[in-house]
């Protein structure tokens, strides 16, 4: 199971067991014929066994600490000369220190009384998948091909055509949608892609967006990670960031059910955090009701890095928030059907080695917006079962390089995820 401890602080999540138990059930397309395969993510990816911020004593890390070590050229700016940004940043850390301290010890004792966060052995050697994304440039060099305008034109088609034909996917200015109920392991653009079981979704920039628009649904929960701008993001060059005024653009009250769950992940800066409260969700007409905290760990449950670490926290924040398409924003719960979300709650999990891939969210939020809620996930790195995604890497980490892939002969074979049930306390 994904979810291994709920309580009223909040839950622990196997990350890797709930990617998997979309793919329980999955067929491979090759040359027009197809096959059943046993499909798991690879385990390293999630094997974090050591604090970042723990003393490296095996002879390995040693010339890596000597360096570590050395003073730095530049001279290091006394306590008072921190900046308005540091100074924010240690008043929300110390406004919320003991919600994280207490709750996230309370989850780990729960969930290592049941044989969970332990510090599994280490018995996967292997180095981690490494996979070139050129989605981001294929999304530029198809913002040259005109867009579909043809009222009678198909917006949206599927991931497999009869005969197991993938090469006439337009993958750029239409949503794709595999409409079987297994995942499909299928050949786009000349690479192997796994697609969860009636995932959807569109591959494309902001200036493509609109196909997303006109697909016609309207979505109960809407989940979106933003390339925030940093430092540490123009440094590794990993991806483009994104200037937070222009996520104003973001079609959101087109793409919003009334009373659509909201739920943004924010850097720890205050200024973004305040960016999304003040005016991103008021310029979309929803009502922050709760800011949540995602708290990663390593294997035997001790955080990533230290707690009152100067540098890097171990926990990133979710604004949650309801879509109100009035101009009146005080509806209250009471008065629709939604479940009230309770504030401060923490998400517990093994965060992946591989960068910027979060967790999902689908098992947290399911009693929030009901089962059968129609999701979106904006800004998305991985596809989800039943979700429709946007973005210009959409398919990053659904390349088959991030997965082992089995054949069997038998599909009751792979009708079982491996996990112990979950519990709530």
């Amino acid at each position: 199971m994904s979810v291994l401890v709920q309580s009223e602080h909040g839950c622990v999540l196997d990350s890797r067991s709930l990617i998997d138990q979309g793919l329980a059930r999955c067929i491979r397309w090759e040359h027009g014929r197809q096959s059943h395969v046993k499909c798991r993510f690879r385990s390293q990816c999630f094997q974090m066994f050591r604090s970042h911020g723990a003393a490296a004593v095996d002879a390995g890390h040693v010339d890596m600490l000597q360096k570590a070590n050395k003073p730095p050229k530049k001279r290091k700016r006394k306590h008072s000369e921190l900046n308005q940004g540091e100074i924010d940043s240690q008043i929300f850390h110390e406004k919320i220190r003991s919600v994280v301290a207490e709750g996230t010890k309370s989850l780990l004792d729960s969930s290592q009384s049941l044989g969970y966060l332990n510090g599994a052995p280490d018995t996967v050697k292997e180095p981690l998948p490494v996979q070139e994304c050129s989605l981001a440039a294929l999304c530029e060099m198809a913002k040259e091909l005109p867009l579909v305008e043809d009222e009678e034109q198909e917006l949206v088609q599927p991931l497999v055509a009869e005969g197991g034909c993938t090469s006439h996917v337009d993958l750029f200015s239409r949503v794709t949608e595999n409409r079987v109920d297994r995942a499909t392991v299928v050949t786009l653009m000349g690479e192997e892609y796994v697609i969860p079981p009636h995932a959807s979704f569109l591959l494309s920039d902001f200036t493509r967006i609109q196909p997303l628009v006109h697909y016609g649904r309207k979505f109960d929960l809407i989940v979106m990670d933003p390339p925030w701008e940093n430092k540490s993001v123009k440094r590794s060059r990993r991806y483009s960031s994104l200037p937070s005024s222009q996520l104003k653009r973001l079609p959101i009250p087109l793409l919003a059910s009334t009373n659509c769950l909201v739920v943004t992940w924010v850097t720890n800066r205050p200024s973004h955090l305040r960016f999304v409260r003040d005016e991103l969700y008021p310029h979309w007409g929803i009502e922050v009701v709760a800011e949540w905290f995602w708290v990663k760990v390593t294997t035997s449950g001790q955080f990533v890095f230290p707690l009152d670490s100067a540098h890097k926290k171990p926990y990133e924040v979710l604004v949650l928030g309801r879509y109100r398409p009035s101009a009146d924003l005080s509806t209250s719960s009471s008065e629709t059907s939604e479940v009230p979300v309770e504030d401060s709650r923490l998400i517990v999990s093994v965060p992946s080695a591989l960068h910027s891939q979060k967790p999902s969210l689908s098992e947290v939020l399911k009693r929030y917006v009901g089962a059968e809620a129609s999701c979106l996930e904006l800004f998305a790195r991985s596809l989800q079962p039943g979700w429709t995604s946007w973005g210009n890497e959409v398919l990053k980490f659904q390349h088959t390089s991030y997965f082992t892939l089995t054949p069997t002969d038998d599909p009751a074979d792979i009708s079982k995820v491996e996990g112990k049930p979950s519990v709530t306390l």
